[in-house]
């Protein structure tokens, strides 16, 4: 018998996790076990539910505030259900899972704030852009007690926006061994890279 591979595994939770969001409707009455009834039922298995979602971060003042309606008339739907609502975009599919620039700076969709170097970007193979470091001060991090674990969420430093989750000590040659898994439509890319810009602005105005 052959064992599905790790990217089929992650887009099954995926899938069903998107379909437990839909149909959150309780039985109240029971009924027999038909494959209709089984695929309904998977609702309520928290584990699904919660496998591709978020908790609430804890209550912060950020620089930039805005109310849902503000951000939802900037953001797309998509963009205001990950970066507003803590979701999380499919495995695989996001614009810069496998963008690997030289050069350049990753920003916070919501507020446009440098997040990450494209140098700080490498191949993980987790489905998601992957990181080792952030830009300092750029990101924020908070306690996910989903799934009966403790995860760490990281957000946007300047307004909260939901990036994804770091993790540590999985043995990926890096220079920190963290991986900042972060959603792809939380972002945009900048080609020019504005800090190292700014910090050499800095010191010629200095000379």
């Amino acid at each position: 018998m052959r064992f599905p591979n790790f990217p089929t595994i992650i887009r099954t939770f995926y899938i069903l996790s998107n379909y437990s969001a839909r149909h959150s409707t309780p039985y109240k009455v029971l009924q027999p076990f038909t494959r209709g009834t089984i695929l309904k039922s998977m609702p309520t298995i928290p584990f699904l539910s919660s496998f591709f979602s978020t908790s609430s971060p804890s209550k912060m003042s950020y620089p930039l505030q805005k109310s849902d309606d503000e951000w939802q008339a900037v953001l797309s739907k998509e963009q205001f259900r990950v970066l507003r609502q803590q979701g999380t975009e499919a495995p695989f599919t996001g614009k810069y899972d496998k963008h690997m620039p030289s050069t350049g700076v990753y920003t916070c969709a919501a507020c446009d704030a440098p997040l990450y170097k494209a140098s700080h970007k490498f191949k993980s193979g987790c489905g998601w852009p992957a990181y080792f470091d952030n830009i300092p001060g750029a990101v924020t991090r908070h306690t996910d007690s989903t799934l009966g674990m403790t995860r760490t969420e990281i957000v946007c430093s300047n307004c909260g926006g939901h990036l994804g989750h770091v993790f540590k000590g999985e043995g990926y040659a890096t220079p920190t061994d963290e991986r900042h898994c972060v959603n792809s439509v939380s972002m945009k890319f900048d080609p020019e890279d504005k800090v190292v810009d700014k910090a050499m602005e800095g010191k010629e105005s200095k000379a």
